[in-house]
């Protein structure tokens, strides 16, 4: 079908006010295997002491409340939430 040439300009103003696809969203949440957190979920609960007991293979970030911890996303980095208790609240890669 063609369009009358009138028509012409108002198709091409409307096909220019089609939107892009937009970009998928990153996931929130890290994959919890780049780092091995997946093994370690059952470290939620306990006490953080136990981390004392244990050696892990990459590099490992204990956070605490309050303290300051950079933004930058490393996968291979195992994180260990404590809270003021001294209990581990999270396990995650980042």
């Amino acid at each position: 079908m063609t369009l009358p040439l009138n028509f012409a300009p108002l198709a091409l103003l409307l096909a220019a006010c089609v939107a892009p696809a937009p970009e998928p969203l990153p996931d929130p949440m890290p994959p919890i295997t780049a780092c091995g957190a997946g093994e370690l979920q059952g470290l939620i609960g306990r006490n953080a002491a136990v981390l004392q007991t244990m050696r892990f293979a990459g590099p490992l970030r204990v956070i605490r409340p309050g303290m300051a911890v950079t933004m930058d996303y490393s996968p291979d980095r195992l994180n260990i939430e404590v809270d003021a208790r001294e209990i581990i609240t999270s396990v995650s890669c980042g």
